[in-house]
């Protein structure tokens, strides 16, 4: 018998759908059957293909903080340009020096 290639955007597609039937309590054999598969290689694609890997979610854990601190350092500018404009707006007398002291 031939073997079935899958792509991967296929084999991800599988993994929910078992992870969906899964959780309604089905057996992994019989979901296997139903996919065309064996349960051999469903599990061995859910371990390489299924949830990030543990330098995966660092990463992510990375990134969530860079963005965080560019969120703020970009609120932070728009506040001081928008205090800019605000001050362009207004009108501003100059004090005569006798008046000043």
């Amino acid at each position: 018998m031939a073997r079935k290639r899958y792509s991967r955007e296929q084999i991800i597609g599988m993994l929910r759908e078992a992870e969906v039937k899964l959780s309604r309590a089905d057996a992994a054999g019989v979901i296997c059957r139903g996919l065309g598969i064996s349960e051999q290689s469903y599990y061995r694609r859910r371990r390489y293909y299924g949830g990030p890997k543990l330098d995966q979610a660092k990463k992510l854990k990375d990134l969530e903080r860079e963005n965080e601190r560019l969120k703020s350092a970009v609120s932070e500018l728009t506040l001081d340009n928008l205090i800019l404009k605000e001050a362009l707006e207004e009108e501003y007398y100059a004090i005569p020096t006798s008046e000043r002291a």
